[in-house]
């Protein structure tokens, strides 16, 4: 079958990979949509640091049940998302029910090949039925989950004052479920272009670029006592170490963005604001269950989050020109 192989980073290319062998309690599923993640681009580039090469990336995918067991509770045809954080069941997070951070997981697109091919076979206990969506917006499922849980790693509340730094992909998703449960949402990002994007298309109200004056902005906007809850959503370094100053007196500082770097901050700091750094890995069931919902009942702009569309095994030729207009691509979206 033909797959989208990320050989070294900046060479891909379209290679031949074996149809998978579908084993006992697994799906075999036929890909029919894989949406484009930073970690995709990251791949791409050399900066994934839990990855190696050669790799077949993606994994947010949706696609239709090909086969299965019998008894299994998927038919051939079914749509379905999955979950691509496959766990071992046996590690510390695992027996603490938290197998999105599993000691030996394995990510789709990551660990090992992922869905940017024709067929996928993954444990039934990965795949999600996604009843009444469409094929794209279960390609957004998994995106949007990791939003769903960065908001709830932070117990974002009513009337928290809540900062995310970063308008891609997973800022925006944070930020619209920062927004469903209560919070003051601020969204800020180098690009102009992708913040009046959030502004306008996604209704984000209350957006500004990173410049000279977005201090005196943030300031301005907290009364000087800043944020109760800042996400970081941009993969840079830099940026996580700044957001640091953005968190108020007994605030919250999530890391959603992983970086190969070493991050510093200032103890005192740190210590005199009793400051709780949280890292937010991954998703759960229980997020991408809550995406569902919320796309059910209409409260995910999906027609505006998708920006790109293209044929899978175009992307060889595609890539460079997503990344040289980043400004203008919020979820890109291949077909099969």
């Amino acid at each position: 079958m033909k797959s989208v192989i990320c050989e070294a980073p900046h060479a891909l290319g379209i290679g031949e990979r074996s149809l998978p062998e579908r084993h006992a309690g697994e799906v075999l599923i036929r890909i029919g949509r894989v949406g484009l993640c930073g970690t995709d681009y990251h791949i791409f580039a050399g900066n994934q640091p839990f990855l190696a090469y050669p790799r077949v990336m993606g994994h947010e995918l949706a696609g239709t049940v090909a086969e299965t067991d019998a008894g299994s509770a998927f038919r051939e045809g079914d749509l379905v998302t999955v979950n691509p954080y496959l766990p071992c069941g046996r590690c510390i997070a695992c027996r603490k029910g938290k197998p999105n951070c599993c000691v030996d997981i394995r990510v789709l697109g990551v660990h090992i090949d992922g869905g940017m091919t024709e067929f996928v076979s993954v444990p039934e206990s990965a795949v999600i039925a996604v009843e009444g969506l469409t094929p794209d917006q279960a390609a957004m499922v998994e995106f949007l989950a990791v939003g769903a849980h960065a908001v709830r790693r932070g117990n974002a509340r009513v009337a928290d004052r809540a900062l995310i730094v970063g308008a891609g992909p997973i800022g925006v998703g944070t930020a619209l479920f920062a927004a469903m449960s209560g919070a003051d949402v601020t969204l800020i990002d180098t690009s102009s272009e992708r913040l009046t994007y959030a502004r306008e298309r996604i209704g984000i109200a209350h957006t500004a670029v990173v410049d000279a004056h977005v201090d005196t902005y943030l300031s301005d906007r907290t009364d000087g006592e800043f944020f109760d809850i800042v996400f970081d959503c941009t993969g840079s370094a830099r940026a996580i170490e700044k957001g640091f100053a953005y968190v108020a007196h007994g605030g919250r500082y999530v890391l959603v963005s992983v970086v190969k770097d070493t991050i510093s901050f200032a103890d005192p700091e740190f210590h005199k604001r009793e400051m709780q750094l949280i890292g937010s890995r991954n998703a759960t069931s229980e997020d991408f269950a809550r995406v569902i919902s919320a796309i059910r009942q209409g409260h995910i702009p999906t027609d505006a989050l998708k920006t790109h569309s293209f044929a899978l095994f175009d992307l060889p030729q595609v890539i460079p020109d997503l990344i040289a207009h980043q400004g203008s691509v919020l979820k890109a979206i291949a077909e099969l």
